[in-house]
């Protein structure tokens, strides 16, 4: 069970892989020396067999037997090194010329090299010989003695081999520790996911300082349990803010319909208070709707319907619709935009966080006052609306998209809360932002979305860690 745990651990293959790809290339290493060394001594040493050949065939040519006989003779006076092996024989195989007293045996085949133990003066050496056939029935060997040659070989092979075995010890070491560093690293991980399973929320993954590949890691995953702590903490407060705004339309209409039951008199009273039990329900549901809403523009599910558009005329509509609504509290609509200003988006959603703005503004100020609508070209494009209302203090601008956040001001005016958070949930659709300013008196929202030419909504930026307008 140990040894299977162990096989199927990563930290035990990447300790694997590193040992092999390190002991291949110790033995790719130890073959190219081996090559270029000994190698090369046994190339050279056939080179000068073979060049040492043709010079004696020239000889033979130039002036025949004698010739021959007198320049082996000579190279083997010359021969300080002495490491020449000639031998030159008759038909009979008897010794005219060289430094062998018999030809050895074994020797056959012409042209061929041959790798064997001679005597020498009486010692037994390693030489490297070949035979050439000569014509009318003599033989001649050339060779050259490689007992040094052989013996540096030799010390070469032992010495690659020491060298790898000393390889391999350092790549299986090397091997245990990146197991070991690779074992701690993912165990801190595992702890923390094991943790933040049991219900410790607060626990993160330990960051080491060293900027490597496992901080990065471990910052990623960091920052993705404090985006999973905030949703969470989310959706605990959007919970808590339904079971709190909408407990008390739903106890006002059970509480009517009961009232209803028990004391109508008549048909008309009972279908009065069916009514109002009626319109509160449809409260609930159109704040379920707008929930439901802004789940579905937060998960992407209308990008679908995006297209070139120009929101000036959208700007425009809006402004018709609310008209009405504007002249019963004497305030003003006025849209500042001209020209042409192009957005790629979903003309439906842009409406209605457009809409949504200005029926705040509109809700907020005071009579006799303007709110303006503008719409400006750029990279990005910028579309506002300002109001000269209350305004929203700036310690309450970082949750004033909270679903069912209501501040003061706002506490006794109708809505649930959810306006400002389908307008941000828009704008992050898009790739934009949502940016609440003072106006001075009032509030000036501003939806920034981005130019068709420039970046693409299909990778919504969040303008803030928390998902949150950005507020300045």
């Amino acid at each position: 069970m140990l040894s299977r745990r162990l096989f199927r651990s990563a930290g035990f293959r990447f300790g694997a892989i590193y040992a092999a790809l390190l002991g291949a290339s110790a033995i790719a290493l130890a073959v190219f020396v081996w090559w270029t060394t000994a190698g090369l001594l046994d190339r050279e040493t056939q080179a000068t067999i073979y060049a040492d050949a043709s010079d004696l065939a020239a000889r033979w040519t130039e002036g025949g037997l004698p010739l021959l006989a007198t320049t082996i003779e000579d190279r083997l006076a010359q021969n300080v090194d002495d490491d020449a092996v000639y031998l030159l024989v008759d038909r009979s195989m008897h010794r005219i010329a060289g430094n062998l007293t018999t030809w050895p045996s074994g020797i056959t085949e012409p042209n061929t090299a041959y790798e064997l133990m001679l005597r020498r003066a009486g010692l037994l050496s390693m030489a490297y010989v070949q035979r050439y056939d000569l014509p009318n029935g003599f033989h001649l060997l050339v060779g050259r003695d490689v007992k040094l040659r052989s013996q540096l070989r030799d010390l070469l092979t032992d010495a690659l081999m020491w060298a790898m075995l000393v390889v391999m010890v350092l790549a299986t070491v090397g091997a245990l520790i990146i197991r070991s560093l690779m074992r701690r690293t993912l165990a801190d991980i595992s702890a923390t996911a094991s943790a933040i399973a049991a219900g410790d929320f607060a626990r993160r993954v330990r960051i080491s300082g060293r900027g490597d590949e496992f901080d990065q890691l471990a910052e990623v995953l960091n920052d993705m349990l404090d985006r999973i702590g905030r949703l969470m903490d989310g959706v605990r407060q959007v919970s808590n803010a339904i079971a709190h705004d909408l407990r008390t339309p739903i106890t006002r209409a059970r509480t009517r319909l009961e009232d209803a039951a028990l004391h109508a008199e008549t048909t008309d009273d009972l279908r009065a208070a069916i009514e109002r039990a009626i319109a509160d329900l449809d409260g609930i549901v159109q704040v379920f709707q707008a929930l439901l809403r802004i789940a579905q523009i937060e998960a992407g599910s209308r990008r679908s319907a995006f297209t070139n558009m120009d929101v000036v005329p959208v700007l425009a509509e809006v402004a018709d619709l609310y008209d009405a609504v504007a002249e019963d509290r004497a305030v003003a609509i006025q849209v500042d935009a001209s020209g042409s200003v192009p957005v790629f988006g979903d003309r439906a959603l842009i409406q209605q966080a457009i809409a949504n703005l200005v029926d705040n503004a509109v809700k907020f100020s005071p009579p006799g006052s303007t709110v303006h609508l503008t719409a400006v070209d750029g990279d990005p494009v910028t579309v506002t609306v300002a109001d000269e209302g209350a305004g929203i203090p700036e310690v309450d601008r970082h949750k004033a998209t909270d679903r069912f956040f209501r501040g003061e001001t706002a506490r006794h005016t109708p809505g649930a809360g959810l306006g400002l958070s389908l307008v941000l949930a828009v704008a992050q659709l898009h790739g934009g932002r949502l940016l609440l300013e003072d106006n001075q008196p009032g509030l000036r929202a501003s939806l920034i979305l981005p130019h068709p030419s420039g970046s693409s909504p299909n990778q919504p930026q969040s303008p803030a860690e928390d998902g949150r307008p950005i507020v300045p």
